[in-house]
């Protein structure tokens, strides 16, 4: 089941903010999943980078390969450029192989410790002809997908996993789907030894968050392009996107790793134009001015979850008390039904 994961590890030489020999944080471990090179840049960077520089492991599952993408930057296509002459067929070949590179330099600068390829090819987008390869990430069987997530997760023994929403009505790409898809699943079977016994043994994730852009977020960066440019790329379609921030459980202060996403970003360089407003109309120094946070929705716990009016702003709440319960030790707070089980 698992003899098609292909595994890419890079050594990160981040500087870590706590002292690792006495932090309690030394055996956390956060695992996001993503459907493409580049998704991992534009959603979520600056909290991994973040998490990182705190001492916490940080795991990237890339699903697929992102070789359906397209050259988005026009640089590329010029005389001179690595794309210059190639008819489409070409151009496909050529970016196949140059997007784990890409994909590389972006772990790299967000400081992943380890990224984990599922293994699958890109779906293309919605109703495409690429949505037909019997081997895209769109056409693969659920089980034998949630089996593949399921013994990533096992080794990698994370408490906090990252993934896509239940509503991704806003971008209905089928790669985006089908990680959502596989996530929940994953969640709920990687800690029982019914499922995949041949896996690995069992871990149970405390906790699973979805990635979400608040619409919050989006009219201060939209109000911050309009000050500074006069214009803005948000137009009416995306303005009026179905909001979602009544579910926002987390708001992470990222503002001082706005870096790695900029910076994560501009290695995809066949998927981003480096002079594109839509990603770049900010520098980073502005769009922590405009919004200095990310937001998450806690989807599933079993470490308890925030109080209605309470928001949190650390994904590893709760956590470590379980933990500390798991060990012996007394736990800082009590939780609402604490389960030393679940942390193995």
């Amino acid at each position: 089941m698992t003899d098609n994961i292909r595994v890419l590890c890079f050594t990160s030489c981040g500087t870590k903010l706590l002292n690792m020999s006495s932090s309690p944080k030394d055996s956390l471990c956060v695992l996001t999943i993503h459907a493409h090179p580049d998704d991992e840049a534009s959603k979520g960077a600056p909290t991994l980078a973040l998490y990182h520089d705190l001492g916490v492991r940080t795991v990237l599952v890339c699903c697929t390969g992102g070789e359906e993408g397209d050259i988005q930057n026009p640089v590329l296509r010029a005389e001179g450029g690595p794309f210059y002459g190639l008819n489409p067929e070409q151009e496909k070949q050529k970016l196949a192989l140059i997007r784990p590179g890409e994909l590389a330099e972006s772990a790299r600068i967000i400081g992943f410790d380890e990224v984990v390829m599922l293994g699958y090819w890109d779906s293309g987008m919605a109703d495409s002809p690429a949505n037909e390869n019997p081997d895209c990430f769109h056409q693969a069987d659920l089980d034998e997908a949630v089996g593949r997530l399921v013994a990533i997760i096992r080794a990698q023994r994370p408490q906090v996993i990252i993934t896509y929403g239940d509503d991704q009505r806003g971008y209905p790409h089928p790669d985006h789907l089908k990680v959502h898809d596989i996530s929940l699943p994953a969640f709920q079977r990687a800690g029982d030894p019914a499922w995949y016994p041949s896996a690995g043994p069992v871990w149970q994730p405390l906790k699973m968050y979805y990635s979400v852009w608040s619409r919050t977020r989006l009219l201060a960066v939209n109000e911050a392009m309009l000050a500074k440019l006069g214009t803005s790329p948000y137009d009416e379609k995306w303005l009026n996107r179905p909001s979602q921030d009544d579910r926002i459980t987390t708001r992470i202060n990222v503002a001082s790793h706005m870096a790695a996403r900029s910076g994560a970003l501009r290695a995809h360089a066949t998927q981003v134009d480096p002079n594109e407003s839509w990603w770049f109309g900010l520098n980073d120094e502005e769009l922590a001015r405009a919004y200095p946070f990310e937001d998450w929705v806690l989807a599933h716990s079993l470490s308890g979850y925030p109080n209605e009016d309470e928001v949190e702003i650390d994904i590893f709440a709760g956590i470590e008390d379980v933990i500390s319960l798991r060990d012996g030790v007394s736990a800082t707070k009590r939780l609402t039904n604490p389960d030393p089980v679940v942390a193995q």
